[in-house]
């Protein structure tokens, strides 16, 4: 497959960019998410790097005809519709995999959003795996992956360093980009 994803990138004028850290599990973020071409280059990207990665998808796309394919590429459905726990899920599969990249798009959607949804935070931060900052820039047609956050408790300090990461990173549809940043929940006072 990394034969197969090397061709294809020199045909699409594409190229991947840093290495994977030499752990064994981690949180890898996808963004920007704006086109459905992304999880294409995300999968080119991942087999040039050797990177056996496990992706989140909503559940339409893993049905017939593809949806063996998908499972095949490392698609996990997700039935966006309904809570499923999806965080504490993802928590428990790290705790029972001895190597596990499991790749989360924040926005959660192709379309813009205000807020990333913090679900690839609190998966990390829950299983005591770090972040990697996985990236898609269609302005330098280079996709890869960046820095390694490893989440201290402390979302606002660490979405600091994860938004100015992404601040210069331009999707397929840069009107359609969700700003790396997160809603956080004022604190309620104590009555």
């Amino acid at each position: 497959m990394r034969a197969i994803a090397r061709f294809l990138m020199f045909c699409t004028k594409w190229k991947s960019s840093g290495t994977l850290p030499n752990i064994r599990k981690f949180v890898l973020i996808a963004a920007p998410h704006t086109s459905n071409w992304d999880l294409f280059y995300t999968l080119l990207v991942a087999f040039d790097l050797k990177a056996n990665i496990y992706w989140m998808g909503k559940d339409a796309i893993f049905k017939k005809p593809f949806g063996h394919l998908m499972r095949w590429l490392g698609g996990m459905p997700i039935n966006r519709s309904k809570s499923n726990n999806i965080v504490e899920q993802s928590i428990e599969l790290f705790h029972q995999s001895d190597r596990l990249i499991l790749t989360v798009p924040p926005s959660g959607t192709r379309r813009r959003v205000t807020y990333w949804k913090t679900g690839f935070y609190h998966i990390a931060n829950g299983a005591s795996v770090p972040i990697v900052m996985g990236f898609l820039d269609y302005r330098l047609r280079t996709g890869g992956i960046g820095p390694l956050v490893q989440p201290t408790g402390d979302i606002t300090r660490d979405m600091q360093v994860i938004s100015s990461f992404y601040a210069d990173i331009t999707g397929k549809y840069p009107i359609q980009m969700s700003t790396a940043k997160i809603h956080i929940e004022p604190e309620k006072k104590a009555a």
